[in-house]
């Protein structure tokens, strides 16, 4: 569920479609994100997941796989 959903997010920021975004798909290399584009993904994961990532966690996410991760541990300390 947390993937589709973040799938979306990259998908409506990116104008990708969702079938190009898998777990290993870098936002940078891959998809051609820029730091204003990841900036818009970490927007729409924390209104979407309700949660806050700390800018020096943004700093270590390079693929879809790694914020999925974020996204699993911190629904599942709520």
């Amino acid at each position: 569920m947390e993937f589709d959903k973040l799938k979306e997010i990259i998908a409506e920021v990116l104008s990708v479609d969702t079938n190009e975004i898998r777990p290993e798909t870098t936002f940078m290399e891959d998809l051609g994100a820029d730091s204003l584009d990841l900036f818009q993904i970490i927007m729409g994961i924390e209104d979407a997941f309700n949660m806050e990532i700390a800018p020096e966690a943004v700093e270590n996410i390079k693929t879809v796989g790694e914020a999925l991760e974020m996204i699993k541990k911190a629904v599942s300390a709520e």
